[in-house]
């Protein structure tokens, strides 16, 4: 009995490492079996959805200039059976802006400016806050967020959508701001100069940003489900239909669109899908070349826009990266991550929010699109940081409950100033107020001018150059007011505080958003109102 127990043992062990043995060599012939695999992330992205409460989701994962994994998850519009495809169009946002670096880049290449280049030699009306400023700033200045302007300067010039401004306006505006940093000395991220550097493209190639980039980018690449303006779009069921829960219940909103004749896309409006995106990904990881050998743009300058211009902070609490620097490129963030450079980019919109992420020492990029804000931001967060660390051979760590608590805690936070500043107006909303001290015309020199007007025993506020900014006001303490706007797709509610003359009549107004959660880009701080009738 004894030997025979000893014998089955044997054997038990000799089966055990003979497919020990088996899997070593499936694994060998097979490394990518070593990653996350495609049906874990399957199950990720569908947990991470009910977390977040995201409507819809499209992934492409890149490995060794071939597709690991590329997939549509949930719904193009909720309550309705347009099951999100590869071939899905959502807006990829400031993810456009990597294409406008491309594309400078090509024009670099050919010799039609350089990146030294005086953006006045260009545009002769463009002028920055200072003389010296203006004299010195060149197009490397336009993409790298080092102006010395604060976050998201000008951006109410087409934040909501709707506005009248154009890119004439904007080439000038920067005369009007205020510095908040040296130039050149600090981060402070803006969308209004990637607009400058659009025009710039216009002025050099002889062709509209959007004709360029389809032309020079979208063309040569295969991108043919790729579009700079969402007007370019004629097959509207193409599209994923944007989604906020910003109101507190998860709806359908309308999509953000500008007119190209007034605005260009080079901050942030491209539409495309993940199916396209694999091609860029593939561009970027071969450095600029496609096809059987072509060149979209050269090696020194896919190094220039994969270098560091703008040093920034480190600022990563997992100690498990090991990270030591970072900084922002060319249209690319950059920072190294347990020994290897990661570049990535996110991009938002209302309703669609986006992130790309490319680590090229191991040869992987992966793009995530999502069509719900807030909750597309924590999912692909989340869900890019679980691959990621797979791929970076990483124990694995739950990001989406990490995630999950981060924005509970945070919307917690910015709920409860909002209820407390609502509580306030509630209880003083019987306060007898002259609101005739508080009518008439103000302009701001950049923004231009709005109306303060009693309308239904309320202050109404008018913006006449951006119509979705008006609404209601209503006294919060002191002398200022609560504006709730008529556009609510998302939460940009704003203080808007009178100064008095020595008779109590208005003659200035200063703004900032209420909640500590509103997008920079609401940027109702660099506002100065001044009465003008």
């Amino acid at each position: 009995m004894k030997k025979f127990r000893e014998e089955r043992l044997k054997k038990v062990k000799s089966f055990i490492a003979y497919f020990a043995v088996l899997a070593l060599l499936i694994l060998i012939s097979n490394p990518l079996s070593a990653y996350i695999s495609p049906k874990k992330i399957d199950k990720l992205v569908k947990r991470a959805m009910k977390e977040f409460d995201v409507v819809g989701v499209a992934i492409v994962i890149v490995k060794n200039n071939k597709i690991y994994h590329i997939k549509g998850y949930g719904y193009k519009t909720l309550g309705k059976n347009n099951p999100v495809d590869k071939n899905t169009l959502f807006a990829i946002a400031s993810n456009s802006k990597a294409f406008t670096t491309a594309a400078l880049s090509i024009l670099v290449d050919e010799g039609k400016l350089s990146w030294k280049t005086k953006v006045k030699d260009i545009i002769p009306e463009f002028r920055m806050y200072s003389p010296y400023v203006t004299e010195n700033f060149i197009i490397e200045d336009l993409l790298t967020h080092r102006s010395g302007l604060g976050l998201g300067a000008g951006d109410l010039m087409f934040f909501p959508d709707g506005s009248n401004f154009t890119i004439d306006d904007i080439v000038k505006v920067f005369q009007y701001f205020k510095p908040v940093s040296q130039f050149r000395t600090k981060f402070d991220y803006d969308n209004l100069l990637y607009m400058v550097a659009g025009e710039v493209i216009k002025r050099v190639s002889g062709k509209s940003y959007e004709e360029f980039v389809k032309d020079r980018i979208f063309k040569p690449l295969g991108m043919n489900n790729t579009y700079a303006n969402f007007y370019e779009v004629k097959d509207k069921t193409l599209f994923a239909t944007p989604h906020s829960k910003d109101s507190g219940k998860l709806i359908p909103i309308e999509h953000y669109t500008f007119s190209p004749e007034k605005l260009n896309g080079a901050a942030g409006g491209i539409y495309s899908c993940v199916n396209d995106l694999a091609k860029w990904l593939k561009l970027q990881l071969n450095a600029g070349k496609y096809g059987n050998g072509k060149k979209l743009f050269s090696l020194k300058n896919h190094e220039k826009m994969w270098t560091i211009h703008t040093v920034m902070p480190v600022r990563w609490s997992d100690k498990r990266y090991n990270t030591h620097f970072m900084g922002y490129g060319l249209g690319w963030m950059l920072y190294d991550a347990k020994g290897n450079m990661i570049v990535t980019h996110t991009g938002g919109l209302p309703g669609f929010l986006s992130k790309t992420i490319i680590i090229p020492d191991i040869n992987f990029g992966m793009v995530i699109l999502t069509n719900t804000s807030p909750g597309g931001s924590a999912l692909f967060s989340a869900i890019s940081k679980i691959i990621t660390d797979s791929f970076l051979k990483l124990k694995y760590k739950d990001w989406i409950k990490v995630y999950k608590e981060r924005t509970l805690k945070k919307s917690s936070h910015a709920k409860e100033v909002v209820r407390k500043v609502w509580e306030t107006v509630e209880k003083n909303k019987n306060k007898k107020i002259n609101l005739k001290n508080y009518e008439g015309l103000y302009r701001d020199r950049w923004f231009g001018t709005i109306e303060i007007k009693e309308k239904n025993g309320k202050l109404y506020f008018k913006s006449f150059r951006s119509p979705k900014l008006q609404g209601d006001m209503y006294y919060y303490k002191a002398n200022t007011f609560v504006v709730r706007w008529i556009y609510r797709d998302m939460n940009a509610d704003a203080f808007a505080s009178f100064c008095l003359d020595e008779k109590g009549k208005a003659v200035r107004i200063k703004m900032k958003g209420i909640s500590p959660d509103i997008d920079f880009s609401f940027d109702f701080q660099d506002l100065d109102f001044k009465r003008v009738k």
